[in-house]
């Protein structure tokens, strides 16, 4: 199912993974994090009265017009086994009524996210060519990195594409002034999703910024090594605050809120919204 709105992606997900789980006849079904496909294969599996296991259950923003929110608080009241990566997970279920027993278990089994990160760093230290190929080599005045400790202070990288930052002409082109003042100084490094292209061609926002450096979007081993040795990361994905944090490079966060509070009380992320200034 490709791009379209939310209900047309959700529906015709539904129908389709009820024709599977039909034929398959699965003793469980597994769901993985907020998206429109990890509802539709809730929905799905409680409609034919198959258990739901959702791996990072119990994350909250307390926003409903996110519909990563809605997709969150729907998937997490169809399970029946709550697989949860943090302590303030547990507690954000408890106040929902969400606990052990009947037929019911929640648990605190960590971030599989971590695992992958602590795996898939090692590999792109090895294979990732993306500091070359955009000639962000540390120079040799500068620390190497010892036992993942030290960055890369060359430069900022950003990461924008969540509807409530790129379809808000107003939102999308104060965020844009604020990376394009950053980068006076320091390059910031941007690749660049799909959606915010669309929506920077709509508003024609496209030369709001001359300073930003726009790259195509960059694998997952690319993007870990880019993370790791930057300065420091400006974002409004849930996936890369964490990122940063695990990798001790500093956070802005270009929203409001964050499902993900234990980085921001950490004092490694900062929530700064569009504020140019902040």
């Amino acid at each position: 199912v490709g791009s379209g709105s939310h209900a047309r992606q959700t529906g015709m997900m539904l129908e389709r993974i009820e024709a599977l789980l039909l034929k398959e006849k699965p003793g469980i079904v597994v769901v993985y994090g907020d998206t429109n496909s990890t509802l539709a294969g809730a929905l799905a599996a409680a409609k034919l009265g198959l258990p739901v296991a959702h791996v990072e259950a119990g994350l909250r923003s307390y926003i409903r017009k996110m519909p990563e929110e809605v997709n969150r608080l729907l998937t997490d009241h169809l399970s029946t086994l709550l697989l949860c990566p943090t302590r303030q997970a547990i507690r954000n279920l408890t106040r929902e009524g969400i606990k052990n027993g009947n037929k019911r278990l929640v648990k605190n089994v960590g971030d599989v996210m971590y695992d992958s990160v602590l795996y898939y760093s090692k590999l792109a230290e090895k294979k990732s060519t993306i500091l070359h190929d955009l000639n962000l080599v540390i120079p040799h005045s500068l620390p190497v990195r010892q036992a993942g400790a030290i960055r890369n202070p060359q430069y900022y990288l950003a990461t924008l594409h969540r509807a409530e930052n790129t379809d808000d002409p107003e939102r999308l082109e104060s965020i844009l002034k604020a990376l394009d003042e950053i980068g006076k100084d320091t390059p910031v490094i941007f690749p660049l999703h799909p959606r915010t292209k669309k929506m920077m061609k709509i508003y024609r926002l496209l030369r709001v910024s001359k300073r930003i450096r726009w790259i195509d979007p960059v694998s997952y081993l690319d993007m870990l090594t880019l993370e790791k040795n930057a300065r420091g990361i400006l974002t409004d994905s849930g996936g890369v605050q964490k990122e940063a944090y695990w990798f001790k490079v500093p956070c802005l966060t270009l929203r409001e809120e964050t499902e993900w509070m234990e980085t921001v009380k950490s004092g490694w992320n900062v929530l700064v919204g569009p504020e140019v200034k902040k």
